[in-house]
């Protein structure tokens, strides 16, 4: 009697990620080493979705805290191992200088809307905290001391994560700049308008979809035992008016979260408009601050 194997249409296909092997790493900069084009997800119809991984490379007798970072893009566009515009010539590169201090740093993708509408991104990444948490021991990681770390529109995707998720629930966030609610006019936007990014995510007008505008909005979600956030924000951004953060702190203030807000003098969005060496500053202050909650 003939066994029965795998069909053809199963040998085709590539290994599913939470058993395909780990792709080799390479060394990056001075002292840390990468893994690039990681599949953490296969979703139905939809392109593979994938991480890059930066870790130290010394020898590591205990599993490393991470950050999860968030890329930016208005929801729209953007690349996983993008910080934004005025991080993009440094040398040694942002990721490379978290792992360089001991941290994991995961960036992942999520899908764009584009391709999907809200919460598809929001569940892409708690799906990439599911493959982390999975395939931890191969990486050396522990995912109960994961900090997220977003800017603009992987702000506002870094705090709901913050906020909604609970296993494991995450150490902190760290914010640059992101909307916090879409169901409000604030600064240029208006939530009537159909044509804006955050319509885009949603489907239709925020105004037009109340109870999913208010599902994607941070503000609306605050509780109690958020873990702690850093906010950090232009005080002049023509695009993310620095209200979503100021109201952001307020509510977390109120709720008892532990919060520090950064407002940033003459800054617009993605630090246009500040000197090199503060934005030096900034990234440092906020890796310091990632680091002492994952530590």
């Amino acid at each position: 009697m003939t066994a029965t194997g795998p069909s053809l249409r199963e040998l085709i296909a590539a290994p599913h990620p939470d058993y395909a092997p780990l792709p080799p790493a390479a060394p990056s900069e001075p002292g840390v080493i990468e893994l690039r084009g990681v599949p953490y997800a296969e979703v139905e119809s939809s392109r593979p979705l994938e991480l890059d991984l930066w870790l130290p490379g010394a020898p590591r007798t205990a599993p490393l805290p991470l950050v999860l970072f968030v890329h930016g893009g208005a929801w729209r566009r953007g690349r996983r191992d993008d910080m934004g515009m005025r991080t993009r010539q440094w040398s040694p590169r942002p990721f490379a200088r978290i792992a360089a201090a001991g941290l994991a740093v995961a960036c992942v993708d999520y899908r764009l809307s584009g391709e999907v509408t809200f919460p598809a991104p929001l569940d892409d990444l708690r799906a990439a905290l599911r493959w982390l948490t999975l395939r931890s021991a191969e990486l050396g990681i522990d995912t109960s001391r994961t900090v997220v770390w977003g800017e603009s529109a992987g702000g506002h995707l870094a705090s709901l994560l913050a906020l909604t998720h609970a296993d494991p629930p995450l150490a902190g966030a760290v914010v640059w700049y992101g909307p916090s609610d879409l169901t409000t006019a604030r600064g240029s936007f208006t939530p009537e308008d159909a044509a804006t990014p955050e319509a885009l995510m949603l489907g239709t007008a925020p105004a037009a979809a109340p109870e999913r505008a208010r599902a994607a909005s941070p503000l609306t979600r605050i509780h109690a035992d958020a873990p702690p956030f850093l906010l950090v924000h232009g005080d002049e951004d023509t695009m993310v008016d620095c209200s979503h953060s100021q109201a952001l702190a307020s509510a977390l203030e109120k709720a008892g979260s532990p919060v520090e807000l950064w407002t940033v003098q003459g800054a617009d969005h993605g630090w246009h408009g500040l000197p090199d060496d503060q934005v030096e500053e900034l990234f440092t202050r906020s890796l310091a601050f990632a680091h002492r909650l994952a530590a």
